[in-house]
């Protein structure tokens, strides 16, 4: 997806990127002011495959003062900024689509001594999650959020999108992991919330306005993240279910008898089915069920004996509080621990194995769960009726991910993937839920926002982001519609 060859931001950027990129290349060094096509490529199109576009160049500072040196020479030329990360958002919000400049965040690694009386660390927004974890386990401490991309994700992506993943059960999504953080406006200045003071105060949230806002308010350069303590001490188990229903049951179960519970995932057979074949891993359970539920504890000393304890109340027959669940395997060491994740965590690259998918990141309302998922199954289906949807997600916040592919094809053409969308969002919408669940509404979804944002809503975003960025530098067409087209150089 891209746009048009002939928008002004294309002409713009392309008649100017000779002299912006000499500009750069003197404030940052040649090596970081990058115009060879065949480098800046892997900056172009974002994980999913489904979303690209052209850049004029890319940019990797190092330091904050050269980002506000960056976004001032991109201000007085008129050119459009897109800041990138990890490069792993699935809603095509960290890419460019004609002609803009890609900041990326990845030398903005440094992280800062972790402070062991308050449990907090302060970290460059280009760190990977994976490097952070590194960092402060063998401290005693951790990090609130985890995902299957730990690798590649970077913390300052991840509180502009305010991601999810898999302990928002326990310890909530990425902004509730925020204590404060340093940003770059538009016209170069420094927003500074580096306090970390547990209680202030003094006026508007900025630092919760800024995570969540996907780039188009101001670029993150650090950030003070809360840290939580390391709790190594961990049991896994999975619980094939005869339906959705009973997946809940059973969390409700288990989270009233589980204080240390920090994970809860649902599959289904047919994307279980997708992994196995992918990955050559073997069966699971001795036969297949409906539904599987994956729970987690983490705790400071061995958890094994209570998750054993709560799964005794699971395995009785009849109508007491365990039916509905038919089969219970439990990891209690590292590798069987890592062997049933695998099980959860290999849906991603199981899919995009098998095709560019249409990937949606939704919410439905819990007690709608069980009904929403074939209602959703049906709506993707109507419109490609030989698409093979795959659903799965964070089962307690309703979080899930709906992603299809093309019947034979290895991916849609872009009518039938915004159809898709279309049929899909709308369905959520109907049944009161959320479009974006966690991944944000990128350039992906901003189409479908007022499903879900009423008019009074959108025009308080359109007016906080006209405040922040008048010119509509930052992330043109991310979260909301492209304003209004830069002016020339001045």
């Amino acid at each position: 997806m891209s746009a048009p060859a002939d928008s002004p931001v294309g002409i713009l950027a392309t008649s100017l990127a000779d002299t912006l990129a000499r500009t750069l290349g003197g404030i940052l060094g040649t090596d970081h002011a990058l115009t060879d096509p065949s480098v800046i490529a892997s900056y172009e199109t974002d994980w999913t495959r489904r979303f690209t576009g052209r850049a004029a160049l890319v940019v990797r500072p190092g330091t904050t003062d050269q980002v506000a040196a960056v976004l001032c020479a991109c201000r007085d030329a008129g050119a459009r900024v897109v800041t990138q990360g990890g490069n792993t958002g699935l809603v095509g919000g960290g890419v460019p689509t004609d002609g803009e400049v890609v900041l990326s965040t990845r030398r903005l690694a440094a992280i800062g001594p972790v402070d062991a009386a308050s449990g907090h660390a302060l970290v460059g927004a280009g760190v990977t999650l994976a490097a952070l974890q590194a960092h402060v386990r063998p401290l005693g401490w951790d990090v609130g959020v985890d995902f299957a991309a730990r690798e590649s994700v970077t913390i300052g992506g991840l509180v502009a999108t305010n991601a999810g993943g898999e302990n928002v059960l326990r310890h909530g999504a990425m902004r509730a992991q925020v204590l404060g953080l340093e940003a770059v406006l538009a016209d170069g200045s420094v927003l500074s919330r580096l306090s970390a003071l547990p209680k202030d105060n003094t006026g508007y949230d900025l630092t919760g306005l800024l995570a969540g806002s996907e780039g188009t308010l101001a670029v993150i350069t650090r950030v003070l993240l809360r840290l939580v303590p390391r709790r190594a001490a961990r049991a896994v188990a999975v619980l094939g279910c005869e339906s959705v229903t009973a997946a809940q049951r059973a969390l409700r179960l288990l989270s009233g008898r589980l204080p240390d519970l920090e994970s809860a995932e649902l599959f289904l057979a047919d994307g279980l089915a997708l992994v196995r074949s992918h990955t050559g891993l073997g069966p699971l359970m001795a036969r297949e069920h409906p539904a599987y539920l994956l729970v987690e504890v983490a705790a400071m000393d061995d958890p094994t004996a209570a998750l054993h304890g709560a799964l005794e109340v699971l395995s009785g027959d009849g109508d007491g509080p365990g039916s509905g669940v038919a089969d219970i395997v439990v990891a209690e060491d590292a590798p069987a621990r890592e062997r049933l994740w695998r099980y959860r965590e290999a849906h991603t690259e199981s899919v995009g194995a098998a095709g560019i998918p249409v990937k949606l990141d939704v919410a439905v309302p819990a007690h709608d769960l069980h009904d929403a998922l074939p209602a959703l199954r049906a709506a993707a289906q109507r419109v490609a009726p030989q698409a093979r949807v795959y659903i799965w997600g964070h089962i307690n916040e309703g979080n899930l991910h709906v992603n299809v592919l093309p019947g034979t094809a290895s991916a849609f053409g872009e009518d039938t993937a915004e159809e898709v969308t279309d049929a899909v969002l709308r369905e959520v919408a109907a049944r009161g839920g959320s479009i974006s669940a966690e991944h944000g509404v990128g350039r992906a979804k901003t189409r479908w926002l007022p499903l879900t944002r009423s008019a009074a809503e959108i025009a308080t975003m359109r007016a906080v982001k006209a405040a922040f960025d008048p010119d509509g530098m930052l992330n043109p067409g991310v979260v909301l519609p492209v304003p209004r087209v830069l002016p020339g150089p001045q």
